[in-house]
C-alpha cells in the first residue's frame, strides 16, 4: 500500500512534529498562563452545549 520511503517520511514527519509542537507549547507556556486563565469554563460550556443537542435531538426524534 505504501512504499518503505513513504513510511520512512510519514514516521520522521510524525516525531519532527511533536518535538516542534512541545517546543512551541513550552516556549509560550507563561503567555497562556497570563492570557488563557478561564478557558477550562469555556471549553465545559462548548461540551454541556454539544451534549444539550444530543440531548434534544433524542427527545425530538422519539
Amino acid at each position: 500500500m505504501f512504499s518503505q520511503g513513504q513510511m520512512l517520511f510519514a514516521g520522521f514527519f510524525v516525531v519532527v512534529f511533536i518535538i516542534a509542537m512541545i517546543y512551541a507549547y513550552r516556549k509560550d507556556a507563561k503567555l497562556h498562563k497570563l492570557f488563557y486563565q478561564g478557558n477550562f469554563k469555556i471549553l465545559i460550556g462548548f461540551a454541556l452545549f454539544i451534549v444539550l443537542l444530543f440531548v434534544i435531538k433524542i427527545f425530538f426524534k422519539r
